[in-house]
């Protein structure tokens, strides 16, 4: 089906998109550039298709003097780069062969065949030069009605790719509304084995950007109905997830997978072959140190604040809220309001000082330092270097 759409008018500048049209005038924008178009909310990436093999464009490209990267030439797709943004141009495929990860594809000179081998019907549209709005699934109509559903066969998608499982999710969660398409959580759940053949890092990727979205309680409570939820994550605690979210805390796909899989924290870096700099965050939020309290004095907060840092504190006091209240709770806000208004406490002795004081570099300087701040910490980290220097000189 081809409409005259409006859909260029609002883009504020394309001006390299018109240059790329007059370079390959037979391509067109699709995928989730159209979608949002259509959506009206911003696009971030514009992607075209063209019906020209993959040499033929790189080659009209740079005989145009556009720099062109060949960012995925055995799939068809090469990126043009015009006053320093990204467009990235891919030769129109079908799949020869699949096998759940990759594909073996093949060019194709049609367009609904094109559109065919894509995820959703919401992502199979194309836009031409003219404005004309190309839709062979009725996605335009779906998005309409606040509805995903799959392209063709939803079980045979997922079986081409099973990432997909989770990218239903995640589409349905931000461009859905109510219950999911049934034929596609049928669809999920009878291709639950699938999931194993997926890499950890595409599964992270994926599921990091659904637990950052929108109506995160539905989503996740439509993949537990299904089974996914459970198979890609170890004794998931919805409960303890939407306690967080109760919270209003700001958003952090990170500390919602921690509250979605604390009982198994230890594991979490490892099965989703998180960031060693992820998995240190997720090891400090398992700790119950140092206890965190709304009501802790100034000297506390103080001693907080040199015994951790301050992000990783406020990210904690989430999970306290979230633990101890469970909802919105001022007395907590107040505390982080305190916490992030005091300044960085730093103990004023190094071992300069104690050269000084004729101690000498080895273990003995460093038990000198430790007994200064030890008692530091222990006056709320507020006695200045003089003080400091006034104790240690007493415990001569």
């Amino acid at each position: 089906m081809m409409q005259n759409s409006g859909l260029l008018e609002r883009l504020p500048d394309r001006s390299g998109l018109e240059r790329i049209w007059n370079i390959l005038p037979d391509a067109r924008l699709v995928g989730g550039s159209v979608r949002d178009l259509l959506a009206d909310v911003t696009v971030h990436d514009l992607d075209l298709a063209t019906p020209e093999p993959p040499e033929d464009v790189l080659r009209h490209l740079e005989d145009a003097g556009i720099r062109v990267i060949p960012t995925g030439l055995s799939h068809g797709t090469v990126t043009a780069l015009l006053d320093g943004m990204p467009y990235e141009i891919t030769t129109l495929r079908r799949d020869e062969e699949t096998d759940g990860r990759h594909a073996i594809v093949a060019w194709t000179q049609d367009w609904a065949e094109d559109a065919a081998r894509r995820d959703f019907t919401i992502n199979a549209m194309s836009l031409d030069r003219y404005d004309r709005l190309h839709d062979y699934f009725g996605g335009r109509e779906d998005l309409q009605n606040h509805r995903v559903r799959f392209v063709g066969d939803a079980s045979r998608r997922i079986a081409e790719d099973a990432l997909r499982a989770l990218r239903f999710f995640r589409f349905d969660a931000r461009y859905g509304h109510g219950l999911p398409d049934p034929e596609a959580c049928q669809a999920v759940s009878e291709q639950l084995g699938l999931i194993g053949t997926l890499s950890a890092e595409r599964v992270a990727s994926e599921l990091l950007r659904i637990l950052s979205g929108p109506r995160l309680n539905e989503t996740i409570g439509a993949m537990a109905s299904v089974g996914l939820l459970q198979v890609l994550l170890p004794e998931p605690d919805q409960h303890s997830l939407n306690r967080l979210l109760a919270c209003e805390a700001p958003v952090s796909s990170l500390l919602r997978l921690f509250a979605l899989c604390h009982r198994n924290s230890p594991e979490l870096a490892g099965r989703l072959k998180l960031s060693n700099a992820d998995g240190a965050k997720i090891e400090a939020w398992a700790s119950d140190q140092p206890t965190l309290h709304p009501e802790l004095s100034d000297d506390d907060l103080r001693r907080l604040r040199v015994l951790q840092d301050l992000d990783l504190l406020v990210e904690r006091s989430w999970l306290f809220q979230a633990r101890l209240v469970g909802g919105p709770d001022s007395t907590w806000d107040r505390f982080r309001s305190r916490l992030q208004a005091m300044p960085q406490p730093e103990f004023p002795l190094s071992g300069k000082d104690a050269i000084t004081q004729g101690v000498r570099p080895g273990p003995g300087m460093g038990q000198w330092l430790k007994t200064g701040r030890d008692w530091w910490m222990a006056q709320g980290c507020l006695p200045d270097r003089s003080a400091c220097l006034a104790y240690l000189a007493m415990q001569k």
